[in-house]
């Protein structure tokens, strides 16, 4: 990301206000809200990958063989033997 600054406004209620300047007092408010909306967008991020790939492995096993119960059951006992 950019060395440029932006300037954002959001609104929140007074409780949220007072809990946060309360629990990040003495830091660095602009600081502390950009490390957290930097948080915020990785996981969403993260959250999209996942979807991504779990919609994957779901189209992917639309294509695979099917195997019987009786097949993989055989198959698992002979792997572990």
């Amino acid at each position: 990301m950019g060395s440029r600054m932006g300037t954002v406004n959001f609104s929140v209620s007074e409780e949220i206000k007072k809990a946060f300047n309360k629990a990040f007092a003495g830091e660095n408010k602009s600081a502390v809200l950009a490390r957290l909306m930097k948080q915020a967008i990785d996981e969403r991020v993260r959250h999209k990958q996942r979807a991504q790939a779990f919609r994957l492995l779901v189209e992917g096993r639309k294509n695979r063989p099917k195997l019987s119960d009786k097949k993989l059951h055989r198959l698992r006992k002979e792997s572990r033997a």
